[in-house]
């Protein structure tokens, strides 16, 4: 074979390869992670005629595979004044969706706060039921889920004084959960979302309010600015129905 001969067949082959490989490289398709987490975090001190300091974070964590979609999140609060802690809760989510049809699934819900200035110092609540998604796109998710449940509750006695939000009792007690979500991408980088949490017994209405704009800074890295409010039908007299918590917090995205 001729010099002109071998190098038109490697050209040939050449093309041939680099053919095959690019049509692989155009039908790869990139699956995303099941997996998406957030940190955040927010800190706020004062000095001067006042001395306090208080802090708040949260994580959370989702895992969406087939029809399945498990949640789970932990948010707390402390708050110090005058060098003693004067406000403390943590708040604990978990939650497993499946999946019956393009808009409805079944849910059981877990939900469970620790404080030392809510109604209750133990506030826990099991719930399951159906959930219906009224719009899920991209741009905008409402979502409303309604079902039966439990609730328990427990105050702490020893603490109790004529200030704190809590009767010397506990609650054992069947309930009905409701609740409602939004979330809209108004662009690509700001986040507006809103949730409406309702339990009522018995012994108490507890509704829970969160609502918070996301401003993202980069990729993973974001502002986020919240407002939630836990009102209660039932307090003691003397006392408001409703604590509320306004934070500005740096949000990681993983």
């Amino acid at each position: 074979m001729t010099r002109l001969g071998l190098i038109t067949t490697s050209l040939l082959l050449s093309s041939v390869v680099y053919a095959d490989e690019s049509e692989q490289s155009q039908n790869k398709i990139d699956v995303p992670s099941p997996w998406k987490s957030e940190i955040e975090f927010g800190y706020q001190s004062h000095t001067g005629n006042t001395d306090s300091r208080s802090v708040n974070s949260r994580l959370s964590a989702e895992y969406l595979s087939g029809r399945h979609r498990t949640t789970g999140e932990w948010k707390y609060y402390q708050l110090y004044k005058d060098g003693e802690e004067d406000k403390r809760q943590s708040t604990y989510l978990a939650q497993s969706d499946y999946k019956l049809g393009p808009k409805s699934y079944l849910y059981g819900n877990f939900q469970g706060v620790d404080s030392r200035y809510s109604a209750y110092f133990k506030d826990y609540t099991l719930s399951s039921g159906l959930g219906y998604q009224f719009y899920n796109t991209e741009a905008f998710l409402l979502e409303l889920e309604l079902g039966p449940g439990y609730r328990y509750q427990e105050p702490n006695t020893d603490e109790i004084d004529d200030d704190t939000l809590a009767f010397d009792e506990q609650v054992e007690e069947a309930i009905f959960r409701g609740h409602i979500k939004s979330n809209w991408h108004i662009t690509k980088s700001l986040n507006l979302s809103a949730a409406v949490t309702l339990v009522a017994g018995d012994s108490n209405v507890r509704t829970d309010t969160d609502l918070n704009a996301t401003n993202s800074i980069t990729e993973h890295i974001a502002l986020k600015v919240s407002y939630s409010r836990q009102y209660h039908d039932r307090v003691p007299e003397g006392l408001q129905n409703a604590d509320s918590i306004f934070s500005i917090n740096i949000l990681f995205s993983i």
